[in-house]
């Protein structure tokens, strides 16, 4: 890989053991004054180390992207931070799947020196590159039907696809440094296994299972669709939230999802427990604010995928989740312990007839107020803003995909030398 990518590397490769072997070859256990020693090598490391991911965008025609938010942008004109179309508040179930859209916007305004992430100009001092093609939105734009043949969404795919093949950037690497968000689950459907080396960003792997993977896909957070709770500041907190548990959604779902219409017959009519069925409107975003703000547990069943951005429309109403699903991957997770503020059951669990609510009623008043405590000072991380913020969601995105360059030099070294297809699908 590049010569930056090694730059981002130097507190793993070379500061680190260097402290350590320094130590072993010295015959020494005084950890303390070698450390010392060692301080200005590991001030220069995390100054590296510090370094903003570097982005080559590619130039894509408006159709692959902002095209789809204003049809009259004019082709051949570079989206800049002046001209980028913005994301309305009110643009419903298109801006669960907007991450695409933030991603592209961080990169077009000028970066601040707490950005994560900077737009390369020169592509050979890029660490990665990102694909700003909407494709979560030319699902929810272009198709109806999913049966519908040669729709304007498979084109743009099919077009995507080959000029991704025909970069001189993707063939030097096989596109594994390259970065495609891919939030919807039936985003770039027709195409992905065809570009699944690259580092996807996704909402969860419940529909490609077959070709996601921890260790180079990125799980980033649904932008929520109910206000924040900027003034969460009661003097009771716990006292001030009489709802036991609350949900408000649709609960005919399919695969892990079913267990929606289970909990419905199970929790309706239970006292201090509130499951409505309900549809997205504007309304009801309202209405579902008001009430998690009032409720001390938010119910997060799979849907027709493991998540949904109803997780994140509790975490920034400081309603403590309760997440049920035996599949779901959480953004951020190597940062972020979920466990300090949610609490999880099986879907097992979730079934058995009055299990859920009796250990909800037998959380103490103490360990609910950590918990919502906790909710509050995490809750930054998963705001979707532009221009971006220090560790916000987009900010937080970027940083973990800086955190797959070890991964994507390895892929690269190890591709540019086996003489076989890769024998243990490891990378």
């Amino acid at each position: 890989m590049r010569k930056s990518i090694n730059r981002t590397l130097i507190c793993v490769s070379v500061c680190i053991p260097v402290l350590f072997g320094s130590m072993l070859l010295a015959g020494t256990l005084d950890y303390k004054s070698q450390l010392l020693s060692f301080l200005p090598q590991l001030n220069n490391a995390t100054a590296c180390a510090a370094a903003p991911l570097r982005v080559y965008m590619y130039d894509l025609p408006p159709r692959f992207n902002v095209g789809m938010m204003n049809p009259s942008f004019p082709n051949g004109t570079p989206v800049t931070a002046e001209n980028i179309p913005a994301w309305g508040w009110n643009d419903g179930l298109r801006k669960q799947h907007s991450v695409e859209y933030w991603m592209m916007a961080s990169l077009v305004h000028e970066a601040g020196n707490e950005s994560e992430a900077v737009r390369a100009s020169d592509p050979e001092s890029a660490d990665v590159f990102f694909v700003p093609f909407f494709s979560s939105l030319s699902f929810n734009i272009h198709v109806r039907n999913m049966k519908e043949p040669g729709t304007v969404d498979e084109q743009l795919q099919f077009e995507i696809v080959n000029i991704l093949r025909a970069s001189d950037y993707w063939k030097r690497s096989g596109g594994r440094d390259h970065v495609i968000p891919l939030h919807h689950p039936n985003a770039l459907r027709h195409h992905r296994g065809s570009i699944n080396s690259s580092i996807f960003i996704v909402a969860d792997f419940g529909r490609i299972m077959d070709i996601t993977r921890l260790a180079k896909d990125v799980v980033a957070p649904y932008p929520h669709m109910v206000e924040s709770f900027v003034k969460d500041e009661r003097d009771d907190a716990y006292e001030s939230r009489p709802i036991l548990v609350f949900f408000r959604g649709r609960t005919k779902r399919k695969d892990e999802g079913k267990v929606r219409a289970v909990l419905h017959k199970m929790l309706k009519g239970v006292k201090d427990v509130v499951y409505e069925e309900a549809y997205a409107s504007e309304e009801g975003f309202k209405a579902s604010a008001d009430q998690m703000r009032l409720s001390k547990f938010c119910l997060h069943p799979a849907g027709d995928t493991p998540s949904s951005c109803r997780l994140f429309d509790a975490i920034v109403s400081h309603c403590i989740p309760v997440i049920v699903s035996d599949r779901i991957e959480l953004p951020y997770e190597d940062e972020v312990d979920y466990k300090e503020f949610s609490i999880f059951f099986s879907v097992e669990e979730a079934q058995r007839p009055g299990y859920m609510v009796s250990e909800l009623r037998g959380v103490p008043r103490e360990k609910w107020v950590k918990m919502w405590a906790r909710l509050k000072a995490i809750s930054h991380h998963f705001e979707f803003q532009n221009p971006t913020k220090k560790e916000d969601a987009v900010n937080m995105i970027w940083r973990q995909v800086k955190r797959k360059l070890p991964f994507v030099k390895l892929a690269v070294h190890r591709s540019r030398r086996l003489k076989i297809p890769d024998w243990w699908r490891a990378l």
